[in-house]
């Protein structure tokens, strides 16, 4: 099975998604709440896949730093596999985030399966 890192900076999503992800299996090697905490965890725990969250907080106009969280995982570890989810359902969103680099994407609200679908194609051995 999987280990997975998640970045989402609402604990009730991260402890969600771990709980979806235990249940079936999988382990949670790290949760963070920014993308300051996640490229040094990443080096730490060397996760299977990244799940994250595009954060886009409404008091800071045009905040994208999932973007160069993306492109900053990339360089240090050109292998890195990463998903991303939000409650934005854009497609510009999907486009963006799949051209930098993530392997897949899920709206929220979400059902399990969709996670475990998308987790089974990215980070499972084939």
């Amino acid at each position: 099975m999987a280990r997975v890192m998640i970045v989402d900076e609402a604990e009730f999503m991260r402890m969600a998604i771990r709980d979806t992800l235990f249940r079936h299996g999988h382990e949670v090697v790290a949760e963070v709440a920014d993308e300051d905490e996640a490229v040094q965890k990443y080096l730490e725990v060397k996760p299977d896949l990244v799940l994250m969250d595009i954060m886009v907080p409404d008091n800071v106009p045009d905040n994208m730093k999932w973007k160069s969280l993306l492109d900053k995982l990339l360089v240090v570890d050109n292998k890195a596999k990463m998903a991303m989810f939000s409650s934005f359902g854009q497609q510009v969103l999907i486009t963006e985030s799949m051209e930098i680099g993530a392997m897949g994407f899920v709206v929220r609200p979400f059902e399990s399966d969709g996670i475990l679908d998308m987790l089974k194609k990215i980070a499972e051995p084939n």
